[in-house]
């Protein structure tokens, strides 16, 4: 369970290091924007996967020879396991150590022990400007957090909000997230041509301000209210409420909770709010991740990147920790208008550090004049 959980994590850092290192500036962001295309198609085609297996049933069949049982629980770890075997003899058989340096030239070194060139990075002049690494860092945090809020905010708000049931919510938010999967595959793929003629920096700015457009949109207005379920009380003196009693039949009750007190005061948000908000937070937030970690590694530069790249997956693996915690206490204390009034905030505080610090998120070799900017 632990391996899990940590092995992508460790895999992501390591996948990312060889990339920074493998590829020009030039290729850079197309190499990195092709990377979270496969990954995000991974996520969409892994559940469906694992859907799709599901016609072996819950009895399934054995191989009585080694003791294995196939079933609609077992297949697709099993099936996980042997994609895991397949990559471990890409890397083995295809994979091999292969550096350049920011120009596309290949970097090699003779090793006098074994005789053999081996790719081996020389000495650069310049030191990393740590500045610029810990910026980038804050923003890969923000960035991850602020998905991962939106992916934890999106089945209790539905449920609130639309008065889903528990089912419903499961079922339609999947669907709303595979599109979105299936967005973010557009998304980088355009991605490589935007960043191009405008540059890393100005995508991961545009971004991020159609990421606060999103949430700003989720703001509740109107003097239209959620259904509530109401545990004790039969009557109410707020005309403008719906309400739903709570019975003792097996109908599951649906609507805002009575024991969150800001649904009594908040309007609800609308079914088309949250759809806009969706869209554009499937447009913004996976041209800010491939910016991200794409101009971080511009940032270090033709050094080793292995230890700072796990830094920057460190910093994500936080926000995705810390995302879920903040946004279930606030929305559950206070409501959705304090929830996306904060994010709103982060979003653009995010905007305004990257305002300040943009002069000095640039790549290594711009910033010492060894390539033109």
């Amino acid at each position: 369970m632990t391996c899990s959980v940590e092995c992508p994590v460790l895999v992501r850092a390591v996948v990312r290091s060889y990339v920074a290192g493998a590829t020009s500036l030039k290729e850079r962001t197309g190499a990195m924007a092709n990377m979270s295309a496969c990954q995000a198609l991974g996520f969409i085609l892994g559940p469906a996967l694992q859907a799709g297996l599901s016609f072996i049933g819950e009895n399934g069949f054995s191989v009585d020879v080694i003791h294995l049982m196939f079933n609609m629980y077992t297949a697709p770890a099993l099936l996980a396991a042997c994609f895991g075997v397949i990559n471990i003899l890409l890397v083995a058989i295809v994979l091999r150590e292969h550096r350049v340096d920011d120009h596309g030239d290949q970097i090699r070194a003779i090793n006098y022990v074994s005789e053999e060139q081996l790719a081996v990075p020389p000495e650069v002049e310049g030191n990393i400007d740590q500045v610029a690494v810990l910026t980038s860092n804050v923003l890969f945090f923000i960035i991850l957090f602020i998905f991962a809020v939106f992916e934890t905010i999106s089945t209790p708000l539905s449920m609130d909000m639309f008065a889903w049931t528990r089912k419903e919510a499961v079922l339609y938010n999947g669907v709303i997230l595979a599109a979105i999967g299936f967005e973010s595959v557009i998304v980088f793929l355009v991605v490589k041509v935007i960043s191009v003629r405008f540059g890393d920096r100005p995508v991961l700015l545009g971004g991020l301000a159609i990421i606060f457009i999103g949430f700003f949109i989720l703001l509740p207005w109107g003097n239209q209210y959620p259904k509530i379920q109401w545990a004790d009380l039969q009557n109410t003196s707020m005309p403008a409420l719906v309400l739903s009693p709570v019975s003792n039949s097996s109908v599951e009750p649906t609507g805002c909770p009575s024991d969150q007190t800001w649904c009594q005061f908040t309007p609800a948000i609308h079914l088309a709010q949250y759809l806009t908000s969706d869209i554009l937070i499937g447009v913004g937030y996976p041209a800010c991740n491939v910016m991200s970690y794409t101009l971080y590694s511009k940032i270090l530069g033709p050094k080793p990147q292995g230890l700072y790249m796990g830094l920057l997956t460190a910093s994500g693996s936080g926000a995705r920790t810390l995302g879920p915690v903040f946004v279930s206490q606030v929305y559950t204390s206070l409501g959705p208008r304090w929830a996306f009034s904060l994010i709103c905030g982060i979003v653009l505080a995010a905007i305004v550090l990257l305002t300040a610090m943009y002069g000095r998120l640039i790549a290594f070799s711009v910033r010492y004049r060894m390539i033109p900017e």
